[in-house]
């Protein structure tokens, strides 16, 4: 008898470690949250995020009018979303005993995202980490930055966003990031704003800031760091 229940009571701890494990498998998880961000998951449905929102590979992403939201992921890695944007999760996997696998893929469709980078792309790989714009892809070789699809314009995304020329742009805060894409390659270095026009141009560095006015932002980066899975999840 006693041995039938501590049986049945290793299959219960090991269904609900299960379940646990499942719940919070997310990626990531809305840190902050100032106005509406709204997800499209991988079977169409759409739904309206909250702070605490988790976020999961193969969905998009989309803040509304004078709406911004940062992105915590499990590596470490953060990233706000500015006003107008969207974003899609092509992919995200981070296993932290298997930095072989590392691989993260953010598809920015329009608008605009600032980042810090996490382990991701640090420890093994890399090029595991790119953000992907319909011009070129970013890569990473440094710690933060900022990355603009204007291609559709910017208005409302940044202040002056009406008033750019319409293409990919990528700023640097800390370290160094690569834009490239067919035509060819350019490293981006601390202070420095790369920009392409279209996919047949290759990347340049642009003299200064072409009036993007970056500095308006409600969060700061880099203050909090990823959520833990399953800390919330406890089986005793």
């Amino acid at each position: 008898m006693n041995t039938t229940r501590l049986y049945l009571n290793s299959m219960l701890l090991g269904l609900l470690g299960a379940i646990c494990g499942t719940a919070f498998a997310a990626g990531g998880q809305v840190q902050h949250l100032s106005g509406t961000l709204s997800v499209q998951r991988g079977d169409g449905s759409v739904r309206i995020l909250s702070q605490k929102s988790d976020v999961n590979a193969g969905e998009v992403l989309t803040t509304q009018k004078d709406s911004y939201a940062q992105i915590n992921f499990t590596d470490g890695s953060s990233m706000t979303m500015r006003p107008n944007t969207q974003m899609k999760i092509e992919a995200f996997q981070f296993a932290e005993g298997r930095p072989q696998d590392d691989n993260a893929l953010f598809r920015l469709i329009k608008g605009g995202l600032r980042t810090v980078t996490g382990l991701v792309g640090k420890r093994g790989n890399q090029d595991a980490y790119r953000i992907g714009t319909a011009t070129a892809t970013i890569g990473i070789r440094g710690s933060s930055g900022e990355t603009l699809d204007c291609t559709q314009g910017c208005e409302g995304v940044v202040s002056g966003g009406d008033k750019v020329q319409r293409g990919v742009y990528h700023t640097t805060y800390t370290g160094s990031y690569i834009m490239q894409n067919n035509s060819g390659s350019q490293i981006i270095g601390e202070g420095k704003f790369g920009f392409v026009k279209d996919a047949t141009t290759a990347p340049t560095i642009l003299p200064g800031d072409p009036g993007l006015n970056l500095k308006d932002l409600p969060f700061v980066l880099g203050a909090n760091q990823a959520f833990k899975q399953g800390e919330d999840c406890i089986v005793k």
